[in-house]
């Protein structure tokens, strides 16, 4: 997940650093290696590996850090790097995209002990969809406590790909949740399914009572936006806009900044065409529906997404910084004057990047699928 704290969490960076460096000098870690980006030299240092299928990354406090293998299981990871499986995590559909998906820790985790899990749960006619979990991590770290599952998209789909999702939570303490459509494209567009959407709830699971569609009949109250594929990063700006990410097919992968109701298009348009190569709906445009703020042809497969603070590269403040599972790099986007490609941070640890993080030091995490490895980003001394 994109660093989206401040307050307490932000005072902790400097304890998170030097934990870190710590450690570094105890001799417990693999060295960094240098790589080259445009703004100088950095370091590229493995955190952790031999992980199957690492998904989603988020910080607690004191140099402390959850991932989630999408196998099912959660890792915890001391300040001393050393990893713990948390047990209480509920059986999740692992088959093809489905499993244990994305994990987010909640703003006042400090005095809460919260946390977020994404994950794909089935029904007992095989079908499955994404849901979403609320738990209390232990005091000790090694399990969840008072887990309840507060969201289930409905209705499940068939087969396994398409789930989304990744958590994101406001400043105020709304949770976003994106959904992909299941590989049901024409869903996308109904607003009685989940598929393709993605949806708002308040803390506690509930529905809003400003959500766009909640007074509408038989439409899903949850949904905020709709029009969606299968969006897999989303990240808050600095001015509290949502922004998402999402895959498109051969073509057309979108950034949208997500307003509330409004349509993001799939299937009627898009900038990518289907896999055989036939058009995608009507084409491009059409009233009533949104125009991405950017998009890749060829299609870069994105992964999670972080939106930089500019706390170690001030150069790189308020930048999209965007993992790719096809091309195996990180794509760094400049949003003066509208998006734009600036930058692909392409190096040997880049393979597969399922998710890109901020630390709470500023420093740049990804998790890499290929090589089962979580790895940390930083300026060059």
């Amino acid at each position: 997940m994109a660093w989206r704290r401040n307050g307490n969490w932000r005072r902790g960076a400097a304890l998170f650093a030097a934990i870190l460096a710590l450690s570094a000098g105890s001799g417990s870690l693999a060295p960094a290696d240098t790589r080259h980006a445009e703004a100088g030299p950095v370091e590229v240092e493995r955190i952790a590996g031999g992980l199957k299928v690492p998904w989603g990354v988020d910080f607690l406090p004191g140099g402390e850090f959850l991932v989630t293998l999408r196998g099912g299981k959660l890792l915890h990871f001391d300040s001393g790097r050393r990893k713990t499986i948390v047990k209480g995590v509920p059986r999740v559909f692992a088959r093809g995209q489905g499993g244990l998906l994305d994990v987010a820790v909640a703003r006042d985790f400090e005095t809460t002990r919260e946390i977020f899990l994404t994950f794909s749960k089935s029904d007992h006619r095989g079908r499955a969809g994404t849901a979403l979990a609320i738990a209390k991590l232990s005091k000790d770290s090694a399990r969840l406590e008072s887990f309840r599952t507060v969201f289930e998209m409905s209705p499940p789909g068939e087969g396994s790909r398409h789930f989304g999702s990744r958590i994101a939570e406001s400043k105020s303490g709304e949770i976003f949740v994106t959904l992909g459509e299941r590989g049901d494209r024409a869903e996308a567009q109904n607003l009685v399914s989940h598929h393709g959407t993605v949806i708002r709830l308040d803390r506690n699971g509930t529905v809003p009572g400003d959500n766009p569609f909640r007074s509408r009949k038989r439409s899903k109250p949850e949904i905020w936006s709709y029009g969606h594929r299968n969006p897999q990063g989303a990240a808050f700006d600095a001015d509290g806009g949502l922004w998402v990410v999402e895959h498109g097919a051969r073509g057309g992968d979108e950034i949208n900044r997500i307003l509330r109701g409004r349509n993001y298009g799939w299937p009627v348009i898009s900038y990518g065409r289907h896999y055989s190569g036939d058009r995608i709906g009507v084409g491009t445009s059409r009233a009533g529906m949104e125009q991405p703020d950017f998009y890749w042809d060829p299609s870069i497969a994105p992964g999670g997404m972080a939106i930089y603070s500019g706390r170690l590269w001030p150069e790189w403040t308020g930048h999209f910084l965007v993992g790719s599972l096809k091309f195996d790099l990180i794509s760094r986007l400049d949003p003066v004057g509208g998006l734009s490609e600036a930058e692909r941070l392409k190096f040997p640890e880049t393979r597969r990047v399922r998710d890109v993080a901020e630390a709470p030091d500023g420093s740049i995490w990804f998790l890499s699928e290929d090589r089962g490895a979580i790895y940390r980003m930083a300026p060059a001394e």
